[in-house]
């Protein structure tokens, strides 16, 4: 299955003229989570990574953000590397003005704090945790996370969090012990369309006032075609509660690819979400990311 598009290289002229128009313009709009991956033997995958047939490279992604007009883009370590994050950290030094990046560590390392420290010296900009719903993912409630949320807060540098809905009150006893952390919850908690009582886990996070969700999943969570008006519901729901400025969109590229393009998990926010006006999109689409991952 192919991606969007495979586009040669941007040129350095090309990559000159999108960063000054990104900078005059006052309404950027910035993509707070994507992936990025190649099959280059200097950056192996990790052992039994279940990686797709295609790569995902930086060059496609900024043909992407250029043809659909995002200035900026997050960069989330994508699990086919593990914890071994030097792919990320190459693009990042490639693309210093373009791109922000979110490593990953070990949860269960003790020496993981450590680790964070290293990678924000190395430029990046948050970690992310996922642990699953099941008793795998059950670290998240031992005795590692304590001293990894504390070095996360001293370094001041946000929590991104990829948790299912069951895991919300877990990760709610972490941010009642480290209010001053900004944490993210990515692709609000994946909650099931068929089940939107269960969004009242999320929803009960909005009187912390360093906590953002991602409205992201849009399309991965519907039971209908685009513009997915039943998982939009769920994104009503927390604007309500939140606020814009406490919601960001996010492509998620190049996941789930056969479910949505790049341009259609913008669209769904800036042209078919009728509850939204045009300040509200400021925001989802630009500023509350700002925020969190202020861009030069």
């Amino acid at each position: 299955m192919a991606v969007d598009c495979a586009i040669p290289v941007l040129t350095r002229r090309e990559m000159v003229k999108m960063t000054a128009a990104a900078a005059l313009s006052g309404d950027r709009i910035l993509d707070p989570h994507v992936h990025v991956w190649s099959r280059d033997p200097q950056f192996p995958f990790s052992s039994g990574a279940r990686v797709p047939d295609y790569d995902a490279t930086p060059q496609m992604l900024l043909q992407l953000m250029k043809t659909n007009g995002v200035a900026r883009t997050v960069i989330i370590q994508v699990i086919h590397y593990r914890y071994d994050n030097s792919y990320l950290a190459a693009v990042l030094k490639q693309y210093p003005r373009v791109f922000e990046g979110v490593c990953r560590v070990d949860p269960l390392d003790p020496a993981a704090p450590d680790h964070l420290a290293q990678l924000t010296e190395q430029g990046f900009r948050g970690v992310r945790l996922s642990p699953a719903g099941d008793a795998g993912g059950d670290w998240i409630r031992g005795p590692l996370m304590v001293p990894l949320w504390k070095r996360c807060q001293n370094l001041k540098v946000p929590m991104t969090l990829l948790i299912p809905i069951s895991r919300v009150p877990d990760a709610q006893k972490l941010i009642d012990k480290f209010p001053e952390l900004t944490v993210v919850i990515d692709h609000m908690a994946d909650c099931p369309v068929d089940h939107p009582e269960q969004l009242e886990a999320l929803v009960a996070l909005a009187h912390y006032p360093r906590v953002f969700i991602k409205i992201s999943h849009t399309w991965s969570l519907s039971r209908e075609s685009y513009p997915w008006l039943d998982s939009q519901r769920l994104v009503k729901r927390l604007y309500d509660t939140f606020g814009p400025r406490r919601l960001m969109w996010a492509t998620d590229w190049p996941i789930a690819q056969e479910r949505a393009s790049y341009a259609q998990r913008l669209t769904v926010v800036r042209d078919d979400m009728q509850f939204l006006n045009a300040d509200d999109k400021r925001w989802m689409l630009g500023k509350t990311i700002e925020q969190v991952w202020p861009f030069a």
